[in-house]
């Protein structure tokens, strides 16, 4: 009975950082699934969007003011990802990982230090801890509009040029489509929105770390496949897709908090979650190899005589 009250005390909390790790997740979407690229940016640039936001709260900036700015180093991280994949010649995932080692002495020098305290008493943050439930409401508001403007975006000439990139880069190519361009500009959007989830976990968790970071590719896919599997059967709407990946990322964190709540060693939540992608990203080619029946080839009718 007690860890039945202790799962649904921490609810609010877990369903107010799945949001935000829904958001980071839309980021990730984007370049998993839309261009097809595997970017390891993220895990530097969300850290990147924390420190800028605690560090310009701090010094007294307006948090809008903020989390803007948070919103463009993320950008500008995306962009190094996307001259070194393009210009450079390097391959997208080796990409990420550089600018994630270059953004981890970036970060530590943002932040002065391996953290920065950013306490909701003390600065006039948007969503906090200790308003779970208004921060609950405020976050979902945060995601139907940055749904919507994606949806936009991607409807428009420019935004199907982006996904047509990602689907087939020969064809788009010979349709006159600088791939080159919209990969980086699909890295920039990413990694921005990234950053502004980032923005939003600062404030949050009250306080912005080094490390806060890591992992947060996993996390990542795990919200976007979780997601897909909710909303697949349901529709096929790039909207509701987009919804999907942030309530990958909600229950994500329910899972996260149950099994912190069943006492299950911690050490070991990587471990699964890990283990989770990966098994997710395997159903999709299991499912192919030893479920689908192969194609009966048609037989040739014999020519008349």
């Amino acid at each position: 009975m007690n860890i039945f009250s202790d799962i649904v005390n921490a609810l609010p909390g877990a369903v107010a950082q799945g949001l935000i790790w829904g958001i980071m997740a839309v980021g990730v979407f984007i370049t998993y699934k839309i261009l097809d690229i595997a970017d390891l940016t993220v895990d530097g640039s969300i850290c990147t969007g924390m420190a800028v936001c605690a560090v310009l709260m701090t010094n007294g900036v307006n948090v809008w003011v903020a989390m803007l700015c948070s919103l463009i180093a993320g950008m500008l991280t995306g962009l190094v990802t996307g001259i070194f994949h393009t210009f450079m010649g390097i391959p997208a995932i080796l990409a990420g990982i550089l600018t994630q080692l270059i953004l981890w002495s970036v970060n530590l020098k943002i932040l002065g230090g391996a953290n920065l305290a950013l306490p909701a008493r003390t600065y006039d943050v948007i969503v906090t801890l200790l308003r779970r439930e208004s921060s609950i409401f405020i976050l979902i508001a945060f995601v139907v509009v940055l749904a919507a403007l994606l949806y936009w975006f991607f409807g428009t000439e420019f935004g199907s040029a982006v996904r047509a990139t990602g689907s087939n880069i020969k064809m788009s190519r010979a349709q006159g489509i600088n791939t080159d361009f919209n990969k980086i500009f699909g890295l920039v959007l990413s990694n921005g929105i990234v950053a502004l989830s980032g923005s939003l976990l600062a404030q949050y968790s009250g306080s912005a770390d080094i490390n806060s970071g890591r992992g947060a590719i996993v996390i990542g896919l795990a919200a976007v496949i979780i997601g897909e599997a909710i909303i697949s059967k349901i529709s096929k709407n790039f909207f509701i897709h987009l919804i999907g990946v942030v309530l990958g990322g909600v229950v994500y964190y329910i899972v996260y908090q149950v099994v912190i709540c069943l006492k299950i060693d911690t050490d070991f939540l990587k471990m699964l979650s890990a283990l989770v992608v990966a098994v997710f990203l395997a159903v999709p080619y299991w499912k192919k190899k030893y479920f689908s029946k192969p194609k009966q080839l048609k037989k040739e009718e014999a020519p008349n005589a």
